[in-house]
């Protein structure tokens, strides 16, 4: 009798657990399927109901399951709202544009290697084809261009003393080496001014306004430096070649050698006029002050003589010219740089612009 009702009884439990495990899975798959087609939805607002939430997060929990989702706002009312957040954009102050324009060109993008190497070839390309076009130019007047940029020497020359030329092509190349020449110096606003371009990105915006006065006065100032050894270094040099001439000494000198020489001088003389010029922009961009060139005068002195016998030819009246217009545009930078340079305000201002977008990000 015992044993029958211990056989009853285990037929029971079995029976029960076999319902409670029944009930389970259909509990199971009917929180599954409604969370899925809630999950499925896409248009429209989506609303959930408080209990079923709860029930779900709980079951997901105890299967196991990660669940990476924002809880909704609970609403005091009927459901809650599962509508996604909407992430506000970051809204940039002036400060931090103008910083970014500072760093990137103007356009608020960091420029790359590449970038620059781009921006580079762009500007040569440029370059080379305004320069070509003046070569064309300037070729169909070569004869004209050459003719005036002998006169300081034959008007030095004694008389029976001619320009030659010793080779069949060396009078053919000689017109062509003017021509391009005038060239570089007609088309010298443009080239400038693609240089100073090239630089603009490494400069802060109100630097950058000044580019185009940069690029004028950089041709003026090469110009005027080629002008002056035109019309004042010229006659001094060739009178003291000449003098040298015997009535058994008689120069003739050739068209290439000569056009060499006065070249040389003419770009040398260009390119230490624009000394003044680059202090300027040096004492801008806060790299020297007027206080440096004062402590280094006694150097500048001794550079004076070296670069004049670097950039010259070897003889003695173009170098001791050329040392002391040195000396001379040494001391003129001085003056621009002591009225060009930055003020402590402006310093602390552009410090403040490059600083603020750290500041604010912290």
């Amino acid at each position: 009798m015992i044993d029958s009702d211990k056989a009853q009884s285990s037929l029971l439990d079995e029976d029960a657990q076999s319902v409670v495990e029944t009930a389970s899975s259909s509990e199971e798959e009917h929180l599954l399927s409604n969370a899925d087609t809630r999950d499925g939805q896409d248009d429209g607002p989506k609303t959930w109901d408080s209990s079923a939430l709860e029930d779900t997060l709980a079951f997901r929990a105890w299967d196991g399951e990660s669940v990476a989702r924002e809880d909704p706002p609970v609403d005091a009312g009927a459901g809650v709202s599962a509508a996604p957040l909407a992430i506000p954009p970051t809204e940039h102050t002036t400060e931090e544009k103008a910083a970014q324009k500072d760093a990137g060109g103007g356009d608020g993008k960091a420029m790359s290697l590449m970038d620059h190497l781009k921006e580079l070839r762009s500007r040569l390309v440029r370059i080379l084809i305004m320069v070509m076009l003046g070569f064309f130019a300037c070729y169909a007047v070569s004869d004209i261009l050459f003719g005036e940029l002998v006169k300081p020497l034959t008007a030095s020359m004694p008389q029976g003393s001619k320009l030659i030329f010793t080779s069949l092509p060396e009078a053919f190349f000689v017109y062509m080496k003017v021509a391009f020449v005038a060239s570089l110096f007609l088309t010298s606003p443009y080239i400038f001014y693609q240089i100073w371009a090239f630089v603009a990105p490494g400069l802060y915006e109100s630097e950058r306004r000044n580019i185009v006065p940069l690029a004028f006065f950089s041709a003026f100032f090469f110009l005027t430096g080629a002008a002056f050894c035109y019309f004042m270094v010229f006659p001094i040099v060739f009178d003291f070649f000449m003098s040298f001439a015997t009535d058994t000494i008689l120069p003739m000198p050739s068209l290439d050698e000569y056009l060499g020489f006065a070249l040389k001088l003419l770009i040398a003389f260009g390119a230490i006029f624009e000394m003044p010029l680059f202090a300027f922009f040096l004492a801008r961009i806060g790299v020297l002050t007027a206080a440096h060139l004062r402590r280094w005068r006694k150097y500048a002195v001794l550079a004076s003589v070296i670069v004049g016998a670097l950039l010259t030819p070897p003889d003695v009246p173009s170098q001791l010219i050329m040392a002391a217009a040195i000396l001379v545009l040494y001391e003129i930078s001085i003056l621009i740089m002591a009225a060009a340079q930055k003020r402590p305000s402006e310093t602390d201002k552009h410090a403040q612009d490059k600083n603020t977008p750290a500041q604010e990000a912290a």
